[in-house]
């Protein structure tokens, strides 16, 4: 059974697949298919386009393969519309594109499963915040339904970092720091920096200080510039009223956790 055709797919709402039935697609009228057209052959072509630097074409191309329901081409067209790369920046547009990708599924196993999941957490995302002048708006618990489907059916490591936030927060729902601590240690053995810190300051927090204070500094170490921020300030609090024994051992605990990647 094609994933997201039944069952969970009721959790993503009527509203979004309304919204999805309507992305515009801007083709190329003067171009004439063939039968040798198909929608791997579009996407290839826009891929290349996009590498050339002919943004133009490549939105051109990589749409006619996205309305035959290509996956990675809604996938490129969504991310270049989120980051206004080759077009003008509009969160709704990609937003659109990635409830596309929702509403025609994957084949379980299937290689076009990695879109899937990656699209739930990204209208998860915006469900969070809402989209600025568009229909879609703030709905946590919605948000929290998305984020669990893609941590349970498909194992998305930024899913379950983001379903454990939500657990520990009580955003969308009620709190549960075990089921957080639980995501958030799932998430972290797949290498994701910031479960890693969340769950280093929980065992910190819990009267674990020499493995919590090493989970912290490890997940600086690899983080990325934008959670590096906070990342920082747990670690630097946590270090603050720690003993200068614990956070030399930590340290150095620390140093062989990014070094052999491993640890959580």
């Amino acid at each position: 059974m094609n994933r997201c055709k039944e069952g969970w797919l009721a959790s993503v709402t009527a509203l979004t697949l309304g919204i999805c039935l309507s992305t515009a697609s801007a083709l190329d009228v003067n171009h004439t298919k063939s039968e040798s057209d198909s929608p791997f052959e579009f996407f290839k072509s826009g891929i290349s386009a996009y590498k050339n630097g002919d943004k133009g074409q490549a939105v051109k191309a990589l749409k006619y393969a996205a309305d035959m329901g290509h996956p990675g081409a809604n996938w490129k067209l969504a991310r270049m519309y989120a980051d206004g790369d080759g077009v003008a920046e509009n969160d709704y547009a990609a937003y659109k594109f990635y409830v596309r990708i929702v509403q025609e599924g994957a084949d379980p196993g299937s290689e076009d499963e990695s879109y899937l999941s990656d699209a739930l957490v990204e209208i998860a995302d915006y469900l969070v915040t809402g989209i600025p002048n568009s229909p879609v708006k703030q709905d946590m618990p919605q948000a929290r339904s998305l984020y669990l489907q893609a941590a349970t059916n498909f194992g998305n490591p930024e899913a379950q970092y983001r379903l454990g936030k939500m657990l520990l927060n009580g955003d969308g729902g009620e709190k549960n720091p075990v089921q957080a601590a639980r995501w958030f240690q799932l998430s972290a053995r797949k290498g994701n920096p910031a479960a890693q810190a969340m769950l280093g300051n929980m065992l910190f927090q819990a009267g674990k200080t020499v493995r919590g204070l090493a989970m912290m500094t490890a997940a600086y170490e690899k983080a990325g510039p934008h959670d590096q921020i906070w990342i920082r300030q747990l670690q630097e609090r946590a270090f603050a009223v720690s003993g200068e024994a614990d956070r030399r051992t930590a340290i150095s605990l620390a140093s062989d956790i990014v070094r052999n990647d491993n640890g959580f």
